[in-house]
């Protein structure tokens, strides 16, 4: 297959730019497609680690940084009627032609409506949306990052969602990837619990915070923001101090209060051995094995036990969870089979595999 994929334009497909959700799935997408001997097209800044057949550079770094400006690069703008957005996406589309566009590639954005304007460029494309972890969607072919996402989306397209929401046969699920290596796994704890992600309530980092306070217990934050009080901050950290970090805790909190699509950071302790702590609601009730990979809390008493019985968990138990159902090995034949999937809508579509007439 040919995969045509287009990254941001306000960060770079390099890995020291992972915090950005957006932008790790992209690294790690191609990576699993070109392991599995795919062509692969990337369409991004023009710096790049990303492994592919062939890397368009669709703007650059100057371009990004004024861009970006004083904020971080996480949260930069994804109003695509902003001239950046356009430039970029004029960029891919050339690119695109360019690269000699045949009927059965496959064009793969992740910026949802931002990324629209692609799509609209080739109508008789097949474009994926290929890492739904956002609520502004447009394709008919979208790959979910969980079951609870899908069903959140399914229902906000709808007013009356139990009489008209139905479901989209050519959308899938498949959970986020990691590569293993990057997350490295440690038995032994140090006596500190981490919660590292955008420090902002949604994500619940005040609920960490309050529960060591009380239990006399430090926990490191890492992140975007301004840290509370009484906890150790290290600032935004980099995958390898990432990984260090997340290996040596007792537990990560990961205490989302919105209803999280995913959450990377939670299957990323895991892939470390790390017991993980979260809220009861969204992918976490995918993902979070109560009582083996961690804990699903509802009330503050909660937290509190969690953080007390993490320590009893298993790491290996937790680790070797983790890499089964996240490596690239295992979601890239999972990617591999939903796109042969949609290659029969070349043929028979819905209907392949039937024999007319019998």
């Amino acid at each position: 297959m040919r995969l045509h994929i287009a990254a941001l334009p306000h960060t770079q497909t390099l890995w020291s730019y992972s915090s950005c959700a957006y932008t790790g799935k992209v690294l790690g997408f191609c990576r699993m497609m070109m392991d599995r001997g795919h062509e692969v097209y990337l369409y991004s800044g023009d710096r790049n680690e990303a492994p592919c057949t062939e890397h368009i550079p669709c703007t650059t770094e100057k371009r990004r940084s004024e861009h970006v400006g004083d904020k971080h690069f996480t949260a930069a703008s994804f109003d695509y009627k902003l001239p950046f957005w356009r430039d970029f996406n004029n960029n891919v589309i050339a690119g695109i032609k360019k690269n000699r566009l045949s009927n059965r590639d496959l064009i793969c954005v992740i910026g949802g409506y931002a990324h629209k304007q692609i799509a609209d460029a080739f109508p008789d494309m097949i474009t994926v949306e290929f890492g739904v972890g956002y609520p502004g969607t447009f394709s008919k072919y979208r790959v979910f990052e969980s079951y609870a996402w899908m069903h959140m989306v399914y229902g906000a397209a709808h007013p009356n969602a139990a009489g008209e929401a139905n479901g989209n046969w050519w959308d899938t699920v498949i959970p986020g990837y990691l590569d293993p290596a990057m997350f490295p796994f440690s038995a032994e704890k140090n006596d500190y619990y981490l919660f590292i992600g955008r420090l902002v309530d949604r994500k619940g980092y005040r609920i960490a915070a309050d529960v060591c306070f009380d239990l006399g217990k430090k926990l490191i934050v890492a992140g975007q923001g301004t840290p509370p009080l009484g906890t150790e901050y290290v600032g935004v950290v980099d995958p390898v101090t990432r990984g260090k970090l997340m290996s040596r805790a007792k537990a990560v909190f990961v205490p989302t209060i919105y209803i999280e699509p995913f959450g990377n950071v939670n299957v990323e302790a895991q892939a470390c051995g790390t017991p993980v702590i979260t809220t009861d609601w969204g992918a976490f009730t995918e993902t979070v094995e109560h009582g083996v990979t961690g804990f699903r809390c509802r009330t503050f008493g909660e937290f509190k036990r969690a953080a007390i019985e993490a320590e009893k968990l298993d790491p290996h138990v937790i680790r070797e969870r983790a890499v089964n159902r996240y490596s690239l090995e295992v979601i890239g034949k999972k990617y591999e089979d939903y796109f042969i999937r949609l290659m029969h809508l070349w043929d028979d579509g819905w209907y392949e595999g039937r024999v007319f007439g019998k």
